[in-house]
This record gives C-alpha cells, sequence and structure tokens, in this order.
C-alpha cells in the first residue's frame, strides 16, 4: 500500500481523528453517530462487536435470549457462542446469505426446526457444541449446499435418524462426539459423499455402526474414542476403502483384535492406544502393506517377538510407550526397509540390542526413557550412535550396574573407563551327575546352573537333537532344572545343557540310562521301541485268551438259547388258538316287581 500525504493511518485511526474535530466543533451528538454510521457503511447490534473484525459481528457471552435484529446484511461471521438461545425457527437466518461462519456453541438449543438455515447457501461452518440437542430430523440442515464442518458435540442426541444429513452434499468434517448416542441407523449418513473425518468419541454405542458407516465411501480419516466396545468384528469397517487414518482410543473392554477386524482397509496410520491388547494383532495388520505408522502406546503388551512384523514392508514409526514391554527379541524389525523411529518409552526393557533392526544406521528417532536399562556390552551400538539418534525430550540412562546409575547415555565420554560397558561369557558352574539311570516309570531330573554377564539362559538338547520345550512329559523348569516324567526306553541318551548371553555359551552333556522292568506276564519290555509315541506288539498268554473267549461266547450262547424258545413257542400255538365270546341274557323283570318301577319295562341287558 502507497503512504498518503495524511501517513499511512488505518480507517480507524482516522474515524477517531475526525470525531475529535467534530467534538470539538460542538456539533449536535446525533448528527455526529449518523456520520460515523455513514462511514463505517454498516451497523450493529447494541449488544454486539462490529469493529474488532471486518465483516465478523461478535455476541458471545452477552447474556441473549434471541438472536439479536440490525445484523448487518454483509456480515461473514456472526457468534453467538456462550448465550441463552432456546430454538430457531424457519427462516430466522435467510437475510445473512453472505454469511460464512455460525457460532451458535454452549447455548440452550433444544430444537433446531426444519428449515432454520434456510437461506445460508454460502455457510462454511456451523458450531452447535455444548448445547440440548436430543435427535436430529431430516431436513434440519436443508439449506446448506456449501457447509464444510458441522460441530455437534457436547449435545444429548441419542439416535441419528435415516437421512439426518442428506442434504449436506460438500460437508468434509463432522464432529459427534460427547452425545448419549446408542443408535446410528443405517442411512443415517447417506448423502456425505465428501465426508473426510468423522469423530465419534464418549458416547453410549455398543458396537461399531459398521452399516452406517459403510455409506461413508469417501471418507479418509475416522476416529472411534473412548468407547465402551470391547470388539471390532470381521468386516465391522467393510466399504471404508479410501480410509487412511484410523483411531480407536481407550477401549477398555477391547482385549484382541480378532483376525479378519480390519479386512477392506487399507491404512496408513493406525493408532490402537489405551486399550487392553496383551500382544501385537500380527494376524488382523496382516494385510496392510501400506501402513507407515502403528501406535499400539498404552496397552499391557510384554514382547515383540523375532520377525513378526516383516510384511509391514512400508512401516516407518511404531509407537510402544507406557505398555509392558520387558524384551525385544533380536531380528524384531528385520524386513523392515524403511523403518526409522521406535518409541518404547515408560517400559520394561533392560536392553535394545542392535540385532533388533535391519540397519541401525537408519534409526533416527529412537524414544528409550522410562526403561530399567542395564548398561552393558548391549548397548555399546547405542553408544556409538548417540549423537546422532533424536532420544526426544530425556535421552535414556542407565538403572544399573551402580557405578553408572542414573546415568544418562549423552553424559559419556567417547572414551569409556575401564569395566564399562562389559559383559562376561556364561559359564556352568554348578550341574548334577554326569550319568543318570532311572528304571522304566520312575522320574528323572537333571540340574544345570551358572553364571555370567548379563544373566545366562539355560537350554536343553535331547538325544535326537531337538530343542526340549516347557511343556509335556519331557520338559525344562523355570528354574532350568530338566525333568522327564514316567521315563521310557526311548529316552535313553545324551541331554545337552547349554547356557548362553550375548559374551557366549557353555555347554555340558548328561547321559540317561533306562533300565528295563519285568512286565506281570514274565516278559521284559520291547527293546526296539525307539520312536516317541510308537506303542510295541501287544502279547497274549493262554490264560488271556480263555478268558476273552468265555467272554465273547457267553452272549452269543444266550441270544442263540432265546431265539429257539421263542420260535418253539410260536410253533406250537400255531393254528389252535380259539376265541371265545360269552353273552348273557337277563329276561325282563315283571313290572308288579319291586324296583321295576311302576309299569315301565326294563330293557333287555346282555
Amino acid at each position: 500500500m502507497l503512504p498518503t500525504r495524511h501517513g499511512s493511518r488505518s480507517k480507524e485511526g482516522m474515524d477517531i481523528d475526525i470525531a475529535s474535530r467534530w467534538a470539538s466543533a460542538s456539533w449536535p451528538p446525533l448528527f455526529f453517530l449518523l456520520l460515523l454510521a455513514g462511514r463505517s457503511g454498516r451497523g450493529c447490534p447494541a449488544a454486539c462487536d462490529c469493529a474488532s473484525q471486518p465483516q465478523a459481528v461478535i455476541c458471545a457471552s452477552r447474556l441473549l435470549e434471541a438472536v439479536p435484529g440490525g445484523i448487518p446484511p454483509d456480515t461473514e461471521l456472526l457468534d453467538l457462542s456462550r448465550n441463552r438461545l432456546w430454538g430457531l425457527q424457519r427462516g430466522m437466518l435467510s437475510r445473512l446469505e453472505p454469511l460464512l461462519e455460525l457460532d451458535l456453541s454452549h447455548n440452550q438449543l433444544s430444537t433446531l426446526e426444519p428449515g432454520a438455515f434456510q437461506g445460508l447457501r454460502n455457510l462454511l461452518t456451523l458450531r452447535l457444541r455444548g448445547n440440548r440437542l436430543r435427535i436430529v430430523a431430516p431436513g434440519v440442515f436443508s439449506g446448506l449446499p456449501s457447509l464444510t464442518l458441522l460441530d455437534l458435540s457436547l449435545n444429548q442426541i441419542v439416535l441419528f435418524l435415516d437421512g439426518a444429513f442428506g442434504e449436506l452434499g460438500s460437508l468434509q468434517q463432522l464432529e459427534v462426539g460427547d452425545n448419549h448416542l446408542v443408535f446410528v441407523a443405517p442411512g443415517a449418513f447417506v448423502g456425505l459423499a465428501k465426508l473426510s473425518t468423522l469423530t465419534l468419541e464418549r458416547c453410549n454405542l455398543s458396537t461399531v455402526p459398521g452399516p452406517a458407516l459403510a455409506r461413508l465411501s469417501g471418507l479418509t480419516g475416522l476416529r472411534l474414542r473412548e468407547l465402551d466396545i470391547g470388539r471390532l468384528p470381521p468386516g465391522a469397517l467393510r466399504g471404508l476403502g479410501q480410509l487412511r487414518e484410523l483411531e480407536i482410543h481407550q477401549w477398555p473392554s477391547l482385549r484382541a483384535l480378532e483376525p479378519g477386524s480390519l479386512t477392506g482397509l487399507n491404512l496408513s496410520h493406525l493408532a490402537i492406544t489405551h486399550c487392553n491388547l496383551s500382544s501385537v494383532p500380527f494376524q488382523a495388520l496382516g494385510h496392510l502393506s501400506f501402513l507407515r505408522v502403528l501406535d499400539l502406546s498404552q496397552n499391557p503388551i510384554s514382547s515383540i517377538p523375532a520377525r513378526k512384523l516383516s510384511f509391514l514392508v512400508r512401516l516407518q514409526e511404531l509407537h510402544l510407550s507406557g505398555a509392558h514391554l520387558a524384551s525385544i527379541a533380536a531380528h524384531a524389525f528385520h524386513g523392515l526397509a524403511a523403518f526409522c523411529l521406535l518409541d518404547v518409552a515408560n517400559n520394561a526393557l533392560q536392553t535394545l540390542e542392535e540385532a533388533a533392526f535391519p540397519s541401525p544406521s537408519n534409526l533416527v528417532t529412537l524414544r528409550l526413557a522410562g526403561n530399567p536399562l542395564i548398561c552393558d556390552c548391549r548397548l555399546l551400538w547405542l553408544l556409538r550412535l548417540r549423537h546422532r539418534l533424536d532420544f526426544g525430550k530425556s535421552p535414556p540412562a542407565c538403572a544399573s550396574p551402580l557405578p553408572v546409575r542414573g546415568k544418562n547415555l549423552r553424559d559419556f565420554s567417547d572414551i569409556l573407563p575401564p569395566g564399562h560397558f562389559t559383559c562376561r561369557a556364561a559359564l556352568i558352574q554348578r550341574s548334577g551327575p554326569r550319568r543318570v539311570s532311572a528304571e522304566e516309570g520312575q522320574q528323572a531330573v537333571f540340574s544345570c546352573s551358572g553364571d555370567g554377564d548379563p544373566a545366562p539362559t539355560i537350554s536343553w538338547q535331547g538325544p535326537q537333537g531337538i530343542w526340549l520345550g516347557r511343556t509335556g512329559r519331557v520338559r525344562v523348569l523355570e528354574d532350568g532344572t530338566l525333568e522327564i516324567r514316567s521315563v521310557q526306553l526311548r529316552d535313553r541318551g545324551a541331554y545337552v545343557c547349554v547356557l548362553s548371553n550375548v559374551a557366549g555359551n557353555d555347554s555340558l552333556s548328561t547321559w540317561l540310562e533306562v533300565i528295563q522292568t519285568e512286565s506281570p506276564n514274565g516278559t521284559l519290555s520291547d527293546t526296539n521301541a525307539t520312536t516317541l509315541g510308537t506303542p510295541g506288539p501287544f502279547f497274549l498268554d493262554s490264560r488271556g485268551l480263555v478268558v476273552v473267549l468265555v467272554v465273547g461266547f457267553l452272549p452269543f450262547l444266550t441270544s442263540v438259547t432265546l431265539c429257539f424258545g421263542l420260535i418253539a413257542l410260536w410253533s406250537k400255538s400255531k393254528g389252535r388258538v380259539k376265541h371265545h365270546t360269552t353273552f348273557d341274557f337277563v329276561p325282563p323283570r315283571a313290572s308288579g316287581e319291586r324296583g321295576a318301577g311302576g309299569n315301565r319295562v326294563t330293557a333287555k341287558l346282555f
């Protein structure tokens, strides 16, 4: 703007200067007000402010009980929030056609007549937050062809009927949280072809309104927050092919995500936070090959196993802060070529090994604060990258060993003192006998323990080279002891105890000899049964054979005897059965006999 002769003063400053001149000239006040109104070109309701913004009428917090009159027809922003408005009638605002934004938040609106916003063809934003609306009937929002944002949150809406938003063809963002919503009709969202963002939060929905959501084919963002829903059934979100961001927040009843729950979706951002998932829902995520951000924070997830996320080939960020993570396995993130951010702050991790990442040099952000880290040789790689990595607001600190407790990784110098960030290889120190004998059917126990830094893990290998597990007849107990219940001949052989940690391994073998026992019939158990689960041959002595024959012959003999007896009885009586019928004739009694009943003659009786 080029300066004028009087400088670059604003229009308001010029009005004040003119007003002071006219006041000093002692002109009548009425003429002075008319002059200012003429210069401004627009009026203003007495209870409102029209000077703070151009084409804006601010009437917030003025205790208004109705829409004030005198609103300039060229108004583009009308703020009537925090008043006492109780209703809107049809056509009340129809003359404000240039209006772009209308704020009716925090009033006492309980009813909206169909056509209440008729005539506001250019309105882009309508805020009805914090009122007393109970139902949204079809036709309420007619006459708003340009509306892009509608905020109905913090009301008392119980249900959405079919066609409730049918005439809002340009709506892009709909906020309906903090209501009493219990039901969404299947056709409630019909007509919202351009809706891109929908928020459903803090309401009484017990299921995801899948049929209604399926009508929103153009939806790209869906937020489902603070709902008492315990299950996301397979196909519940089918039809949302354009959805890119899904947020499920604070569903305390959600304990697992079923396979197929996200069928039909092609997400790039998925957040399931503050729920009760006990593990990463790998099966439900299997088809999301375009997922870039996965947020599972604030769930009781205790571990991330190896190579279970490799199908998420485009994953860049994984957020798991505030969970119960105690371990992240080696190769946990292998296959994730674009992986660059890991947020596992405030968990129970004691270490994070370099082998967990496909390429640690590609890691940009690592949030690891709030974990009881053991600063030994397993964290040397992190010490090397500490100046390049983004640790967030606070860098990770050591919880042990004692000399470095509480010291964060950025405080260490490039030259470490002796004994810092070191490990000792695993070493077996105590074990049972090197040779154990046990009779068939008895129990055999092998012990093995040792030391190392970090504490080593104990595993056992069987005679066939198979690593033994925690369950079954042959199992490894929590303290590393090997237990064989009901010993069998096939258990004979060498059992190897292996102690291992990141610094090295140690092993020791123990031989098990199985003593054969004599069976009740005087024979020995079969020595050729060497395969687990293979039954031996079946032997039957003479006494057993007699018992089997007797038990089988007696029922047969009884059945045959009974059949022949029935046949004999039938033959004996065949053709000789006589049928007898006896008729008794009672003559009629004379009329004079006692009990004859006068002259009546009694009937003949047979």
